[in-house]
């Protein structure tokens, strides 16, 4: 499989992943329709990449392939008829937000240093097109977006690791397409553990305890 064909399957995963995500935690915190399911499954799923490709100074790939949109609306709808068995297990919401949140910091780091972007710069990217659908979806159901919760079990850190195996992994001359699905798995690790054993960024000296 050719690296961008790979790329192609990670990003259609992350949106997969995060549309499921955004319509079960919607179903799951508030009181919402099919309407709402759905506008909330698409907006995690599409967000950080529409955020992303406008940063890069591109038309956002939803609007350029069918795909995208299709695999976002396929995660919302598995969510919606599903719900009953799913919303009341928070374990696969947060494993589902895991997969998206590795998969598109990697997915945001290649595709920054493929549009020339310094490795900072991608860096950054990646962890913007990881945290920014999930920002969006805790903005409209009204709760402190997870990357600013103080109690959120390592969220950037890990999408920004993965996007520096990324972008260390270009630096030094390897593929891209097999050290983002590496890349993928070290964030997706690091969260689940994070998440498991309850782990979190150091807070302000001073700072009242959690």
């Amino acid at each position: 499989m050719s690296t961008q064909n790979v790329l192609l399957v990670l990003d259609l995963l992350g949106i997969f992943a995060f549309a499921l995500d955004g319509a079960l935690t919607a179903i799951r915190t508030a009181r919402v329709d099919i309407v709402g399911v759905m506008a909330l499954g698409v907006v995690t799923a599409i967000g950080g990449g529409v955020i992303r490709d406008v940063l890069l100074g591109e038309t956002p790939a939803t609007f350029q392939d069918w795909r995208y949109l299709t695999t976002a609306l396929a995660g919302g709808t598995l969510a919606f008829f599903l719900s009953r068995r799913l919303t009341h297990l928070a374990k696969p919401i947060l494993l589902f937000d895991a997969a998206g949140l590795s998969l598109f910091a990697v997915i945001g780091a290649t595709k920054a240093l493929a549009f020339g972007f310094g490795p900072l710069q991608a860096v950054l990217l990646g962890v913007i097109s990881a945290v920014g659908g999930g920002t969006i979806r805790d903005v409209l159901l009204n709760r402190v977006p997870t990357v600013l919760s103080a109690n959120s079990h390592l969220y950037a850190i890990p999408a920004m690791l993965a996007a520096g195996i990324v972008v260390l992994a270009d630096l030094v001359g390897f593929s891209a397409g097999w050290i983002a699905v590496v890349g993928a798995l070290v964030c997706f690790t690091l969260r689940t553990l994070a998440l498991r054993y309850r782990w979190n960024a150091p807070n302000p000296p001073g700072a009242p305890p959690l």
